[in-house]
């Protein structure tokens, strides 16, 4: 369970931050300095789970650990944001792309 939580906080956090970097494409009508603005709220909730986080898992987890979940957490998240809210499609060279970073994990978390 406390190797758990982490990963929770983190993937409530890349919600956040995929809004906050990502979900003002959809406004591109609006001012720029207003989405920098709503960008920094966003990014500020994103801060409040993620700095814990880190906290947390580093009692389990090493630093190159903790960023490696992140990444793959960003992807996920990123992926289902793309396409569901962008209506954007994930092409196959973007999967081979992802594909290689989930190969990164597995150096990463493999004991030698």
């Amino acid at each position: 369970m406390k190797a758990l939580l982490p990963i929770v906080l983190l993937t409530i956090s890349n919600v956040f931050m995929t809004m906050a970097w990502y979900g003002h494409l959809k406004f591109k009508n609006k001012a720029l300095w207003l989405v920098i603005l709503v960008s920094w709220l966003i990014a500020f909730v994103e801060y409040c789970f993620q700095v814990p986080a880190n906290r947390i898992g580093h009692a389990t987890y090493s630093a190159a650990q903790l960023k490696t979940i992140q990444e793959v957490i960003t992807l996920v998240v990123f992926a289902v944001f793309s396409v569901i809210y962008l209506k954007e499609k994930i092409t196959w060279n973007y999967m081979v792309g992802f594909g290689l970073i989930v190969l990164a994990v597995f150096f990463i978390f493999k004991k030698w």
